[in-house]
């Protein structure tokens, strides 16, 4: 994980989808463009979804990192409009 300078992380793994993503998109917002984000996050739906609908609003996936617990780590860049 020193690949990359993480400017600030979210742990979404007490939420549920839909809004694990709504979590994920509100912590984005908050950062500049070309900012870090590293996002704790369930797997299963989770998982799945929180980083295809990430990509789809343009922002760049740098990392998906398995902790070994059931959980995983989700290394995002933003991306500006």
């Amino acid at each position: 994980m020193s690949d990359f300078k993480i400017d600030d992380s979210v742990d979404i793994t007490d939420v549920v989808c839909p809004t694990t993503f709504v979590k994920a998109k509100v912590a984005l917002e908050e950062l500049d463009d070309g900012q870090i984000l590293s996002i704790k996050l369930n797997d299963g739906e989770p998982v799945q979804n929180v980083p295809r609908s990430i990509k789809e609003e343009g922002h760049q996936i740098l990392k998906l990192l398995d902790n070994g617990d059931g959980t995983y780590e989700l290394i995002v860049k933003k991306v500006g409009d």
